[in-house]
């Protein structure tokens, strides 16, 4: 037995929907065996699948198939994390820099903020 790349990954809850599983899979995000590949392409047990995310490459391996999505609870019997601890770093680096960058929350000023800036700025410029 296999099953479609695509229908697997949405499946065991690695995408949302089926066609953001098969968007993934063209665009490179997710792979078979470290290889590109089509989201028609079948998978196999065995078959170990990544999945980029950010800068961390998150592996699992296929131990069962399945035909129809299953369950958040049912899904360690059908696939392995197998993903190496330094994989899991540089996703904690990788929030950790996003975090850094600016506080949850503040994002572009408001039109009230926007405005005390202006003014602020003309006022500075104008001595």
């Amino acid at each position: 037995m296999s099953c479609r790349m695509d229908k697997f990954v949405w499946s065991v809850r690695l995408a949302k929907t089926r066609s953001q599983a098969a968007e993934a899979i063209s665009k490179g995000k997710v792979r078979l065996e470290n290889q590109h590949v089509k989201p028609a392409r079948n998978v196999n047990l065995g078959d170990t699948i990544q999945v980029i995310r950010h800068t961390a490459t998150f592996s699992y391996k296929v131990i069962q198939l399945l035909d129809k999505r299953v369950g958040a609870k049912l899904v360690p019997a059908y696939i392995i994390d197998i993903t190496p601890p330094e994989e899991l770093e540089k996703l904690k680096l990788y929030q950790a820099a996003q975090r850094t960058y600016r506080e949850h929350g503040t994002g572009k000023p408001s039109k009230k903020d926007r405005r005390d800036l202006d003014s602020f700025l003309d006022d500075w410029q104008d001595d």
